[in-house]
């Protein structure tokens, strides 16, 4: 396995100053974010895919520092109702181009989440079978919205080479856990190019065992983000169902942390044995979101655990 990062955090970084930092903390790998929820600081989607000069340059200052890119990451909603998920979608379908003139099969994404209904602005989460209509509403996510899409979207990415699409299990999401994975991947007739993106930080908020999930998947788990989560006091009180924004991390129920931080180093160090017994020998690709740490003192530490615990 190789260490990777994803390197929105870095945003403020130029690329080839990105670079520079990765090679001075032993990362070989990136996770390059192209638009969507990513505000894409390393990737200009547009100019790259017209311009064959831009990407020969990206791809020259990536060999001079001996790093490859493990994915590009298009997470959004392109399930979201009206011109919102059209033009989510329209990022994805560029992310898979873009994949092709890389040489990548890899695209990091999210499944999307539809409105409960045709007349929704916004998408709608159904985490309840009460009241009845959530039935009614996952009925028309499913049946009407979502399956109907991803049955073209696998012949899309295929058309570009992109033959593994890693779905990051998440809150507001469709497929947010296993049951709802295997749903999708069922539903577009088993198709291999639906596998997974395993982060354990949401899996842990959403009370999912991710070393269960690394051994159900095996050869399904196609990518995996590492990022911890700490679950803190007010959750005593209010539950794990925390709206708060990020930023207000003293009063949340939970927060992403590094890893060591929220789970110890001995369950990181059987996670990335469960990984490797499950035959996962890619990416861990780091992904810091933890705000009560400096982005460099953060990833250093991280950088240092892998490097320790690596099989």
């Amino acid at each position: 396995m190789k260490i990777g990062l994803v390197t929105d955090c870095l945003g403020d970084q130029p690329f080839e100053e990105l670079l520079k930092t990765c090679r001075s903390l032993g990362i070989t790998q990136v996770e390059l974010g192209v638009g969507n929820w990513s505000e894409a600081p390393h990737v200009a989607l547009d100019t790259l895919l017209e311009s064959e000069a831009m990407r020969e340059e990206m791809k020259e200052q990536l060999q001079a520092y001996g790093i490859s890119i493990s994915a590009f990451n298009c997470s959004g909603n392109p399930l979201a109702p009206g011109e919102w998920g059209k033009r989510e979608d329209a990022v994805t379908r560029k992310c898979f181009q873009l994949s092709e003139y890389f040489g990548l099969d890899t695209v990091v994404m999210m499944s999307g989440l539809p409105g409960g209904g045709s007349e929704d602005c916004y998408p709608n989460w159904v985490v309840t079978s009460w009241p009845p209509e959530t039935q009614e509403m996952l009925r028309y996510q499913w049946n009407t919205v979502a399956i109907p899409y991803w049955r073209e979207l696998v012949k899309i990415a295929a058309a570009h080479g992109v033959t593994r699409l890693a779905l990051e299990p998440h809150g507001c999401q469709l497929v947010h856990d296993v049951e709802n994975f295997y749903r999708l991947r069922d539903a577009c007739g088993g198709d291999p190019a639906i596998g997974f993106n395993l982060d354990p930080s949401h899996l842990f908020w959403m009370g999912a065992d991710p070393l269960a999930v690394a051994r159900e998947l095996g050869k399904a788990v196609y990518h995996v983000h590492i990022k911890d989560v700490r679950v803190e006091k007010p959750a005593a009180l209010n539950t794990l169902m925390d709206g708060k924004n990020v930023l207000e991390y003293a009063k949340r129920s939970w927060n992403f942390a590094i890893p060591g931080y929220g789970h110890d180093e001995r369950w990181w160090r059987e996670f990335l044995v469960t990984l490797k017994m499950a035959g996962y020998d890619g990416v861990l690709s780091i992904e810091h979101e933890d705000y009560t740490m400096d982005t460099l003192v953060g990833l250093r530490k991280t950088v240092k655990l892998l490097h320790d615990n690596i099989v």
